[in-house]
């Protein structure tokens, strides 16, 4: 965790670029449920795969919980969008104090790729940033979603 607002982890995993990016934005795999804003189960969570889409958390119940914006959808490079989410852990109502979160994925061979999550602009935030930052650099933060996102690109290497 950097003391800017700024927080960056990486993973390498055994999958091609392409595949790895794929892998990456079936978000539904990779957030875990009880990271949960709406007032029942999430049945799915929703990355649109292109920019100007949401990303966003659908109820059993049909709800939809919007915590974020797609910014880029560049398969299989790049992929960025808004952390809606403030300091209180609810979608943030003024969308100018938003941060954002980039994810870069870069081949190392064949099959072999550097993926790297960060999420900068905590501190626009406000009030309770670094709280907030601190929340999600923690275990069960951005490095439990990329310990899942490893974990399924281990079974896309069994099953390949």
């Amino acid at each position: 965790m950097e003391s800017d607002g700024t927080v960056r982890h990486e993973v390498v995993v055994g999958l091609s670029q392409e595949a790895a990016f794929w892998r990456f934005t079936d978000l539904d795999r990779i957030k875990p449920r009880e990271h949960n804003m709406l007032a029942v189960p999430i049945e799915r969570t929703v990355l649109e795969q292109h920019a100007g889409g949401d990303v966003y958390d659908r109820g059993v119940d049909g709800t939809i919980c919007r915590w974020g914006r797609v910014l880029a959808f560049d398969p299989p490079r790049r992929l960025a969008f808004t952390w809606d989410i403030g300091p209180d852990w609810q979608v943030a109502a003024d969308l100018a104090r938003t941060s954002e979160v980039e994810v870069t994925f870069e081949a190392e061979g064949e099959d072999r790729t550097r993926v790297t999550l960060v999420h900068r602009g905590i501190e626009r935030h406000g009030n309770g940033w670094e709280t907030m930052q601190a929340g999600v650099d923690a275990p069960d933060g951005w490095p439990l979603y990329l310990a899942r996102y490893q974990a399924l690109t281990q079974g896309a290497e069994e099953s390949a």
